[in-house]
């Protein structure tokens, strides 16, 4: 079963049995020290003002890291990770690429247990770190087994003054074995011939009338290369663009891949019906990818808000069908992980929260007055004019009456049409009267009445009820949002 995990993969590593991934691909933090946010589109597709805070890529050598340390270079750590990490301390000392090192160190050496003898693993990251990452995947997985460095290049961004622009990633691919997987025959890997020396040479047609070029070997045999058929690509990759925001495949996550890419890598490197995993698998390009080569994958993230995207953008590419074919793994199912969410993580509880609406968070920072936002198409004719449901979000706090008044004053200084209170526990006695003063809201497209300001528990959310409100546009695909089409539960 496809399963997607909300939490960290060094907890949840452990739970894949050993020797049962087939191809896994990993774009880690870069060690690049900045903080990312998720930036949304407005809905007509141009980029919004609105952000969330996805993650840092920031470390530091901390009493953490020291003890993370420890437990790497233990007695019964990894050896020859252990032998390479006090190398590292050597040189680097306590310092913040060797906080990341230790970061890093466990999670590979778990990656190498669940994949099978005959897979591989390709290692996504930047000249910030790579050297280093370089020679950590050569302890754990052995020099020898290292099969290409791959330079993905791309020409698009901005342009240095005081320094060669840094216009490239590298992919890191090494082999469990010699028995990995390759498939070089496959369309996805191929790219077209223009070399017009190469083409030039190929002067033989078989008889359906395909140009091909017959390449003896000093081994006596011969190999047959057919010019429409493309070539294996060499390790740089200059044929795949990154992504601009303007693009549709866009979805704002900071660190996004294009798909195009972890096509060419899923295709090369594993079979139908084979498991992929990303365990940092950000906004699910690895895992989206996976799905359209038809692969089983496992996807990973800490951030509740990767989890959240990644169902609505398989929801948007493979429609509400989909839902049936995954599982997602660490996300509140009952009110007792719904109070436990809670209290480990207020911003992670307010955003999933949101999302049991079909909403759109707001940045961790906070909104004053607003935890979410759910959008709406008030007529449906084009230019497409949006209507804004307010979302509050109250996770233990002591409710009251006031908390309602809040929300109502928040949606008339806001210019919203509705406001919604969350709440983990039921509201007081008077809350439901004050919710009903506001009066009500006419939706101009269908002339339906709604609640102007509702109360909503988490348990109702739990049990499949929804609120009444207007069908909620994608929150996070609004750009390929079509008047007419409907927003789908994800719960």
């Amino acid at each position: 079963m496809n399963t997607l995990y909300y939490g960290d993969n060094l907890d949840v590593l452990p739970r894949v049995a050993t020797e049962s991934v087939d191809l896994i691909y990993l774009d880690p933090p870069f060690k690049s020290d900045a903080k990312y946010n998720v930036l949304f589109r407005t809905l007509r597709g141009d980029p919004s003002s609105a952000q969330i805070h996805a993650f840092d890529d920031t470390w530091r050598w901390s009493l953490e890291a020291e003890g993370d340390f420890g437990r790497a270079t233990a007695p019964n750590s990894d050896a020859q990770v252990a032998v390479f990490l006090r190398a590292m301390f050597q040189v680097l000392g306590k310092s913040d690429v060797m906080a990341y090192l230790v970061m890093m160190a466990p999670r590979l050496v778990e990656m190498r247990r669940v994949l099978k003898d005959t897979g591989s693993i390709y290692l996504h990251c930047d000249p910030t770190a790579g050297h280093y990452l370089k020679m950590l995947m050569d302890a754990v997985f052995g020099a020898r087994h290292f099969i290409n460095e791959i330079v993905w290049f791309y020409p698009f961004g901005g342009r240095s003054r005081t320094h060669f622009s840094r216009k490239h990633d590298t992919i890191f691919w090494y082999a469990k074995s010699d028995a990995y997987v390759f498939n070089a025959d496959s369309k996805a890997v191929r790219v077209p011939i223009t070399d017009s020396s190469v083409i030039h040479n190929y002067r033989y047609t078989d008889e359906d009338g395909r140009r091909y070029r017959d390449d003896p070997r000093k081994s006596g045999k011969t190999y047959r290369y057919y010019l429409d058929e493309g070539k294996v690509p060499e390790d740089v990759w200059m044929d795949i663009d990154s992504l601009h925001f303007e693009l549709p495949e866009r979805l704002g996550y900071p660190t996004q891949k294009p798909v195009k890419l972890l096509e060419r890598i899923i295709a090369a490197s594993s079979n139908e019906g084979d498991v992929v995993l990303d365990p940092f698998c950000g906004c699910g390009t690895a895992v989206d990818a996976a799905q359209q080569l038809r692969r089983q994958w496992i996807g990973v993230d800490i951030t509740y808000i990767a989890v959240d995207l990644i169902r609505n953008r398989l929801i948007g590419r493979y429609g509400k069908d989909i839902l049936g074919g995954f599982k997602v793994d660490g996300i509140p199912q009952d009110f007792e992980g719904a109070a436990a969410l809670a209290a480990r993580n207020k911003i992670d509880f307010e955003r999933w929260a949101v999302s049991m609406v079909r909403g759109q968070p707001t940045p961790a920072s906070g909104d004053k007055g607003v935890d979410g936002w759910v959008y709406f198409a008030r007529t449906y004719k084009e230019p497409l004019d949006v209507g804004k449901i307010v979302v509050s979000v109250k996770g233990g706090e002591q409710l009251k009456p006031g908390d309602v008044r809040d929300l109502s004053g928040t949606v008339v200084a806001r210019g919203a049409q509705m406001g919604l209170l969350l709440t983990l526990e039921n509201p007081t006695r008077d809350m439901p009267g004050e919710a009903a003063a506001n009066g009500s809201y006419i939706h101009e497209a269908t002339g339906t009445i709604y609640p102007k300001i509702q109360l909503m528990t988490v348990s109702e959310l739990l049990d499949d009820k929804q609120p009444k409100i207007p069908s909620p546009l994608p929150p996070y695909q609004q750009a390929t949002w079509a008047p007419g089409s409907e927003a789908v539960s994800l719960f």
